[in-house]
Protein backbone atom coordinates (compact mmCIF):
# COMPACT_ATOMS: atom_id res chain seq x y z
CA UNK A 1 0.00 0.00 0.00
CA UNK A 2 1.00 3.81 -0.70
CA UNK A 3 1.96 5.98 2.05
CA UNK A 4 -1.24 8.08 1.35
CA UNK A 5 -3.21 4.88 2.25
CA UNK A 6 -1.45 4.39 5.31
CA UNK A 7 -1.73 7.69 7.03
CA UNK A 8 2.17 7.97 7.06
CA UNK A 9 4.02 10.84 5.66
CA UNK A 10 7.83 10.61 4.55
CA UNK A 11 9.84 11.99 6.57
CA UNK A 12 11.92 15.01 5.91
CA UNK A 13 15.30 14.72 5.24
CA UNK A 14 18.02 15.54 8.07
CA UNK A 15 19.60 18.86 6.68
CA UNK A 16 21.44 19.95 9.96
CA UNK A 17 24.58 20.83 9.64
CA UNK A 18 26.97 19.04 11.23
CA UNK A 19 29.43 20.06 14.40
CA UNK A 20 32.91 21.18 13.18
CA UNK A 21 34.36 19.35 15.57
CA UNK A 22 32.65 15.85 14.29
CA UNK A 23 34.42 16.89 10.99
CA UNK A 24 38.02 16.67 9.62
CA UNK A 25 39.97 18.60 12.33
CA UNK A 26 41.93 20.84 9.98
CA UNK A 27 38.55 21.25 7.59
CA UNK A 28 36.99 23.07 10.95
CA UNK A 29 39.40 24.16 12.27
CA UNK A 30 40.25 26.19 8.97
CA UNK A 31 36.73 27.41 8.49
CA UNK A 32 36.60 29.02 11.55
CA UNK A 33 39.45 30.91 10.66
CA UNK A 34 38.24 32.07 7.41
CA UNK A 35 34.88 33.25 9.19
CA UNK A 36 37.49 34.92 12.09
CA UNK A 37 39.19 37.23 9.63
CA UNK A 38 36.34 38.32 7.77
CA UNK A 39 34.33 39.31 10.96
CA UNK A 40 37.27 40.69 13.23
CA UNK A 41 38.14 42.70 9.99
CA UNK A 42 33.83 43.69 9.35
CA UNK A 43 33.96 44.43 12.76
CA UNK A 44 37.30 46.57 13.13
CA UNK A 45 35.82 48.69 10.43
CA UNK A 46 32.39 49.23 11.19
CA UNK A 47 32.42 48.85 15.10
CA UNK A 48 36.34 50.22 16.08
CA UNK A 49 36.92 46.82 17.65
CA UNK A 50 40.41 45.69 17.49
CA UNK A 51 40.74 42.71 15.42
CA UNK A 52 42.75 40.51 18.18
CA UNK A 53 39.04 40.84 20.24
CA UNK A 54 37.35 39.98 17.10
CA UNK A 55 39.37 36.86 16.48
CA UNK A 56 38.92 35.57 20.08
CA UNK A 57 34.78 36.48 19.69
CA UNK A 58 34.63 34.02 16.81
CA UNK A 59 36.90 31.04 18.74
CA UNK A 60 34.18 32.18 21.99
CA UNK A 61 31.16 31.45 20.05
CA UNK A 62 32.54 28.30 18.18
CA UNK A 63 33.03 27.16 21.79
CA UNK A 64 30.80 25.55 23.93
CA UNK A 65 30.18 28.72 25.31
CA UNK A 66 28.14 30.03 22.20
CA UNK A 67 27.50 27.99 19.20
CA UNK A 68 29.56 24.53 20.40
CA UNK A 69 31.09 23.67 17.27
CA UNK A 70 34.50 23.76 18.27
CA UNK A 71 35.49 21.77 22.08
CA UNK A 72 38.56 22.66 23.77
CA UNK A 73 39.74 18.92 23.42
CA UNK A 74 40.07 18.95 19.58
CA UNK A 75 42.89 21.27 20.47
CA UNK A 76 45.27 19.32 22.30
CA UNK A 77 46.24 17.98 18.75
CA UNK A 78 46.62 21.40 17.51
CA UNK A 79 49.08 22.36 20.96
CA UNK A 80 52.28 22.11 18.93
CA UNK A 81 51.09 24.42 16.18
CA UNK A 82 49.45 26.98 19.04
CA UNK A 83 53.06 26.90 20.97
CA UNK A 84 54.99 28.02 18.18
CA UNK A 85 52.99 30.41 17.62
CA UNK A 86 53.53 31.57 21.44
CA UNK A 87 57.29 30.89 20.67
CA UNK A 88 57.12 33.37 17.98
CA UNK A 89 55.71 36.12 19.76
CA UNK A 90 58.02 35.26 22.73
CA UNK A 91 60.76 35.50 20.62
CA UNK A 92 60.00 38.68 19.03
CA UNK A 93 59.45 40.36 22.21
CA UNK A 94 62.93 39.21 23.37
CA UNK A 95 64.48 40.98 20.62
CA UNK A 96 62.51 44.12 21.10
CA UNK A 97 63.83 44.36 24.97
CA UNK A 98 66.70 46.45 25.70
CA UNK A 99 68.40 45.23 28.92
CA UNK A 100 70.65 48.39 29.07
CA UNK A 101 67.95 50.72 29.65
CA UNK A 102 67.33 48.62 33.22
CA UNK A 103 70.66 49.60 33.91
CA UNK A 104 70.79 52.76 33.02
CA UNK A 105 67.16 53.42 34.57
CA UNK A 106 67.90 51.55 38.13
CA UNK A 107 64.24 53.00 39.20
CA UNK A 108 62.50 51.54 35.71
CA UNK A 109 64.19 48.06 36.75
CA UNK A 110 62.70 48.33 40.28
CA UNK A 111 59.00 49.46 38.92
CA UNK A 112 58.66 46.19 36.47
CA UNK A 113 58.91 44.44 39.63
CA UNK A 114 57.16 46.40 42.27
CA UNK A 115 54.08 46.74 39.82
CA UNK A 116 54.03 42.61 39.80
CA UNK A 117 54.92 42.19 43.29
CA UNK A 118 52.25 45.31 44.48
CA UNK A 119 49.44 43.57 42.07
CA UNK A 120 50.05 39.93 43.36
CA UNK A 121 49.73 41.33 46.98
CA UNK A 122 46.88 43.13 46.48
CA UNK A 123 45.07 39.74 44.78
CA UNK A 124 46.20 37.68 47.12
CA UNK A 125 45.23 39.81 50.13
CA UNK A 126 41.95 40.33 48.85
CA UNK A 127 41.39 36.33 48.49
CA UNK A 128 42.25 35.83 51.72
CA UNK A 129 40.00 38.48 53.46
CA UNK A 130 37.28 36.78 51.26
CA UNK A 131 37.93 33.48 52.73
CA UNK A 132 40.33 31.68 50.42
CA UNK A 133 43.37 29.48 51.78
CA UNK A 134 46.67 31.31 51.55
CA UNK A 135 48.47 29.13 49.93
CA UNK A 136 46.08 29.38 46.87
CA UNK A 137 45.42 32.95 47.36
CA UNK A 138 49.36 33.33 46.94
CA UNK A 139 49.38 31.20 43.55
CA UNK A 140 45.90 33.12 42.21
CA UNK A 141 48.04 35.68 42.91
CA UNK A 142 51.00 34.92 40.89
CA UNK A 143 48.80 34.26 37.78
CA UNK A 144 47.10 37.24 38.27
CA UNK A 145 50.43 39.72 38.52
CA UNK A 146 51.44 38.57 34.94
CA UNK A 147 50.66 40.22 31.48
CA UNK A 148 50.03 38.57 28.88
CA UNK A 149 53.27 39.16 26.36
CA UNK A 150 51.38 37.14 23.72
CA UNK A 151 48.23 39.83 23.56
CA UNK A 152 50.80 42.51 24.38
CA UNK A 153 52.64 42.09 21.23
CA UNK A 154 49.87 41.24 19.04
CA UNK A 155 48.02 44.65 20.09
CA UNK A 156 51.29 46.18 19.80
CA UNK A 157 51.54 45.27 16.08
CA UNK A 158 48.18 46.47 15.95
CA UNK A 159 48.49 49.47 17.94
CA UNK A 160 51.92 50.29 16.47
CA UNK A 161 53.02 52.42 19.73
CA UNK A 162 55.59 54.82 19.49
CA UNK A 163 56.83 56.04 22.91
CA UNK A 164 58.20 54.84 26.04
CA UNK A 165 55.04 53.94 27.29
CA UNK A 166 54.66 51.03 24.84
CA UNK A 167 58.63 50.16 25.66
CA UNK A 168 57.98 49.74 29.18
CA UNK A 169 54.59 47.61 29.07
CA UNK A 170 56.92 45.03 26.73
CA UNK A 171 59.46 45.37 29.34
CA UNK A 172 57.37 44.84 32.40
CA UNK A 173 55.11 42.03 30.73
CA UNK A 174 58.20 40.26 29.92
CA UNK A 175 59.50 40.40 33.66
CA UNK A 176 56.17 39.94 35.87
CA UNK A 177 55.94 36.46 33.28
CA UNK A 178 59.27 35.35 33.99
CA UNK A 179 58.96 36.26 37.75
CA UNK A 180 55.18 34.51 37.63
CA UNK A 181 56.99 31.72 35.76
CA UNK A 182 59.60 31.17 38.85
CA UNK A 183 56.84 30.88 41.50
CA UNK A 184 54.85 28.46 39.54
CA UNK A 185 57.87 26.34 39.50
CA UNK A 186 58.07 26.74 43.20
CA UNK A 187 54.54 25.98 43.31
CA UNK A 188 54.78 22.17 44.88
CA UNK A 189 56.62 23.41 47.31
CA UNK A 190 54.56 26.17 48.47
CA UNK A 191 51.59 23.70 48.43
CA UNK A 192 53.54 21.58 50.59
CA UNK A 193 53.61 23.98 53.55
CA UNK A 194 53.49 22.22 56.85
CA UNK A 195 53.66 18.56 55.89
CA UNK A 196 56.60 16.59 57.37
CA UNK A 197 58.38 16.67 54.30
CA UNK A 198 58.71 20.05 53.69
CA UNK A 199 62.46 20.08 54.83
CA UNK A 200 63.86 17.25 52.50
CA UNK A 201 61.89 18.51 49.67
CA UNK A 202 62.97 22.24 49.91
CA UNK A 203 66.46 21.57 48.88
CA UNK A 204 65.38 19.23 45.81
CA UNK A 205 62.49 22.06 44.61
CA UNK A 206 64.87 24.95 45.15
CA UNK A 207 68.13 23.38 42.83
CA UNK A 208 65.04 22.53 40.29
CA UNK A 209 63.95 26.20 39.76
CA UNK A 210 67.91 26.93 39.96
CA UNK A 211 68.56 24.82 37.32
CA UNK A 212 65.44 25.70 35.09
CA UNK A 213 66.45 29.26 35.34
CA UNK A 214 70.12 29.03 34.61
CA UNK A 215 69.62 25.91 31.84
CA UNK A 216 66.80 27.98 30.20
CA UNK A 217 69.20 31.23 30.35
CA UNK A 218 72.42 29.19 28.68
CA UNK A 219 70.07 27.59 26.21
CA UNK A 220 68.85 30.86 25.22
CA UNK A 221 72.29 32.34 24.88
CA UNK A 222 73.40 29.54 22.79
CA UNK A 223 70.18 29.53 20.90
CA UNK A 224 71.07 33.57 19.98
CA UNK A 225 74.65 32.75 19.20
CA UNK A 226 73.56 30.14 16.62
CA UNK A 227 70.93 32.61 15.13
CA UNK A 228 73.82 34.72 14.52
CA UNK A 229 76.22 32.54 13.09
CA UNK A 230 73.83 30.60 11.06
CA UNK A 231 72.66 34.11 9.34
CA UNK A 232 76.32 34.96 8.27
CA UNK A 233 75.58 31.92 5.52
CA UNK A 234 72.52 33.30 4.37
CA UNK A 235 72.36 36.33 2.05
CA UNK A 236 68.64 35.92 1.63
CA UNK A 237 65.94 37.85 4.04
CA UNK A 238 63.40 35.25 3.35
CA UNK A 239 66.76 32.74 4.62
CA UNK A 240 67.20 34.86 7.69
CA UNK A 241 63.14 34.28 8.40
CA UNK A 242 63.94 30.68 8.23
CA UNK A 243 66.35 30.36 10.51
CA UNK A 244 64.39 32.07 12.77
CA UNK A 245 61.75 30.43 12.45
CA UNK A 246 63.65 27.16 13.10
CA UNK A 247 65.65 28.35 15.66
CA UNK A 248 62.27 29.35 17.67
CA UNK A 249 61.00 25.82 17.08
CA UNK A 250 64.55 24.05 18.18
CA UNK A 251 65.23 25.83 21.52
CA UNK A 252 61.19 25.65 22.24
CA UNK A 253 61.51 22.03 21.78
CA UNK A 254 64.62 21.49 23.58
CA UNK A 255 63.31 23.30 27.11
CA UNK A 256 60.51 21.68 26.95
CA UNK A 257 62.40 18.54 26.34
CA UNK A 258 64.57 19.03 29.24
CA UNK A 259 62.60 20.59 31.80
CA UNK A 260 63.35 24.20 31.32
CA UNK A 261 61.36 27.30 30.76
CA UNK A 262 60.24 27.92 26.80
CA UNK A 263 59.21 31.72 27.80
CA UNK A 264 62.52 32.54 29.76
CA UNK A 265 64.63 30.50 26.89
CA UNK A 266 62.98 32.76 24.02
CA UNK A 267 63.27 36.10 25.65
CA UNK A 268 66.80 35.46 26.34
CA UNK A 269 67.34 33.98 22.80
CA UNK A 270 65.96 36.84 21.46
CA UNK A 271 67.65 39.65 23.55
CA UNK A 272 70.68 37.94 22.68
CA UNK A 273 70.54 37.93 18.86
CA UNK A 274 69.80 41.46 18.99
CA UNK A 275 72.73 42.85 21.21
CA UNK A 276 75.44 40.37 18.80
CA UNK A 277 73.46 40.93 15.42
CA UNK A 278 72.07 44.38 15.77
CA UNK A 279 70.56 45.92 12.66
CA UNK A 280 71.20 42.49 11.18
CA UNK A 281 68.42 40.79 12.68
CA UNK A 282 65.15 42.19 10.92
CA UNK A 283 62.23 40.59 12.90
CA UNK A 284 58.79 41.26 10.95
CA UNK A 285 56.11 41.48 12.86
CA UNK A 286 54.73 37.32 13.90
CA UNK A 287 58.17 36.76 11.78
CA UNK A 288 56.37 36.63 8.80
CA UNK A 289 53.14 35.34 7.02
CA UNK A 290 53.12 32.33 7.90
CA UNK A 291 53.60 33.87 11.90
CA UNK A 292 50.57 35.89 11.36
CA UNK A 293 48.47 33.05 10.24
CA UNK A 294 49.56 31.56 13.41
CA UNK A 295 48.68 34.51 15.67
CA UNK A 296 45.20 34.01 14.21
CA UNK A 297 44.62 30.30 15.12
CA UNK A 298 45.97 30.96 18.55
CA UNK A 299 43.70 33.78 19.32
CA UNK A 300 40.59 31.80 17.81
CA UNK A 301 41.65 28.81 20.08
CA UNK A 302 42.14 31.13 23.22
CA UNK A 303 38.37 32.40 22.50
CA UNK A 304 37.57 28.89 22.32
CA UNK A 305 38.76 27.92 25.46
CA UNK A 306 36.90 30.59 27.28
CA UNK A 307 34.92 29.50 30.32
CA UNK A 308 32.87 30.94 32.21
CA UNK A 309 31.56 28.19 34.18
CA UNK A 310 30.48 28.72 37.84
CA UNK A 311 30.60 32.50 37.28
CA UNK A 312 27.26 33.30 39.06
CA UNK A 313 29.28 31.36 42.38
CA UNK A 314 32.14 32.56 42.34
CA UNK A 315 31.50 36.37 40.98
CA UNK A 316 32.08 38.30 43.82
CA UNK A 317 35.71 36.62 44.17
CA UNK A 318 35.89 37.61 39.70
CA UNK A 319 35.06 41.12 40.76
CA UNK A 320 37.38 41.53 43.63
CA UNK A 321 40.24 40.27 41.99
CA UNK A 322 39.99 42.61 38.41
CA UNK A 323 39.97 45.35 40.50
CA UNK A 324 42.67 44.10 42.96
CA UNK A 325 44.74 43.52 40.24
CA UNK A 326 43.69 46.85 38.40
CA UNK A 327 44.71 48.61 41.93
CA UNK A 328 48.02 47.00 42.45
CA UNK A 329 49.54 47.46 39.52
CA UNK A 330 48.15 51.16 39.37
CA UNK A 331 50.06 51.54 42.90
CA UNK A 332 53.22 49.83 41.74
CA UNK A 333 53.53 51.97 38.76
CA UNK A 334 52.70 55.11 40.12
CA UNK A 335 54.80 54.91 43.23
CA UNK A 336 57.88 55.02 40.68
CA UNK A 337 56.72 56.82 38.35
CA UNK A 338 58.50 60.32 38.57
CA UNK A 339 61.91 58.87 39.82
CA UNK A 340 61.64 56.70 36.75
CA UNK A 341 61.14 59.38 33.98
CA UNK A 342 57.82 58.84 33.84
CA UNK A 343 54.20 61.32 33.85
CA UNK A 344 51.70 60.68 35.59
CA UNK A 345 49.30 60.72 32.69
CA UNK A 346 51.74 58.44 30.86
CA UNK A 347 51.57 56.10 34.32
CA UNK A 348 47.76 55.82 33.74
CA UNK A 349 47.92 54.80 30.16
CA UNK A 350 50.48 52.15 31.27
CA UNK A 351 48.26 51.00 34.12
CA UNK A 352 45.84 50.21 31.91
CA UNK A 353 48.04 48.60 29.30
CA UNK A 354 49.03 46.43 31.62
CA UNK A 355 45.71 44.88 32.30
CA UNK A 356 45.11 41.69 29.89
CA UNK A 357 46.11 39.12 32.35
CA UNK A 358 46.80 35.78 30.85
CA UNK A 359 48.05 32.00 31.65
CA UNK A 360 51.00 32.07 29.40
CA UNK A 361 53.36 31.04 32.24
CA UNK A 362 51.38 28.07 32.72
CA UNK A 363 50.89 26.84 29.12
CA UNK A 364 54.01 26.60 27.99
CA UNK A 365 54.25 24.06 31.17
CA UNK A 366 51.58 22.04 30.39
CA UNK A 367 51.04 18.87 28.18
CA UNK A 368 47.14 20.49 27.23
CA UNK A 369 45.18 23.46 27.75
CA UNK A 370 43.28 22.36 30.39
CA UNK A 371 46.02 24.43 32.54
CA UNK A 372 44.48 24.33 35.65
CA UNK A 373 45.22 20.52 35.88
CA UNK A 374 48.61 21.40 36.16
CA UNK A 375 48.09 23.47 39.55
CA UNK A 376 47.37 20.65 41.93
CA UNK A 377 46.54 21.63 45.28
CA UNK A 378 44.87 24.56 44.11
CA UNK A 379 41.23 25.54 46.08
CA UNK A 380 38.34 24.62 43.28
CA UNK A 381 36.79 27.97 44.36
CA UNK A 382 39.71 29.93 44.05
CA UNK A 383 40.61 27.89 40.48
CA UNK A 384 37.39 28.54 39.19
CA UNK A 385 37.46 32.69 39.99
CA UNK A 386 40.81 32.52 38.28
CA UNK A 387 39.67 31.17 35.29
CA UNK A 388 36.48 33.22 34.46
CA UNK A 389 38.86 36.43 35.75
CA UNK A 390 41.74 35.59 32.91
CA UNK A 391 38.70 34.60 30.26
CA UNK A 392 37.57 37.95 31.20
CA UNK A 393 40.74 40.08 30.95
CA UNK A 394 41.68 38.26 27.40
CA UNK A 395 38.89 38.95 26.27
CA UNK A 396 39.24 42.66 26.59
CA UNK A 397 42.65 42.88 26.58
CA UNK A 398 42.75 44.66 23.47
CA UNK A 399 40.31 47.06 24.78
CA UNK A 400 42.61 47.74 27.59
CA UNK A 401 45.59 48.42 25.07
CA UNK A 402 43.80 50.45 22.92
CA UNK A 403 42.61 52.45 26.18
CA UNK A 404 46.06 52.55 27.55
CA UNK A 405 48.18 53.16 24.80
CA UNK A 406 46.08 55.34 22.36
CA UNK A 407 43.27 56.87 24.09
CA UNK A 408 45.46 57.91 27.53
CA UNK A 409 48.58 57.57 26.43
CA UNK A 410 48.54 59.17 22.96
CA UNK A 411 51.37 56.75 21.50
CA UNK A 412 49.78 55.88 18.50
CA UNK A 413 49.27 58.54 16.13
CA UNK A 414 50.86 56.70 13.34
CA UNK A 415 48.10 54.24 12.93
CA UNK A 416 45.45 57.20 13.13
CA UNK A 417 46.98 59.08 10.49
CA UNK A 418 46.41 56.17 8.82
CA UNK A 419 43.05 55.78 9.69
CA UNK A 420 44.00 52.02 10.52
Amino acid sequence: MSNGSTGILPQAPDISWPDLHQLDPVLGLALVMLIAVVAASTLHRLLRLPRLAGYMLVGALASPLGLGLLRPDDLDSWKPIIDLAIAVLVFELGSRLRPRWLIDNPWLAASCVLEGLCAALAVGGILVWLGAPLPSAVLAGTVAASTSPIIVMAGVHELRPRGQVGERLLMMCAINSVLAMLVLKLWPLLAMTGQASLASDATTWLASALFVVCGSFLLGLIGGWILDRATRFSDQRSGTLVLQIALVMLASTLASIWGLSPLLTLLVAGMTARALMGHRLTVEPYLGSAGAALTVLLFISLGVLFTFDGAQQVWPWVLALIAARLIGKGVGVALLARPSGLGWRQALGLTLSLQPMGSLAVLLVADNFRWGQQLPGLDPAVLQALLVCAAAMQLTGPLWLNLGLRRVAGECQEEDAHGA
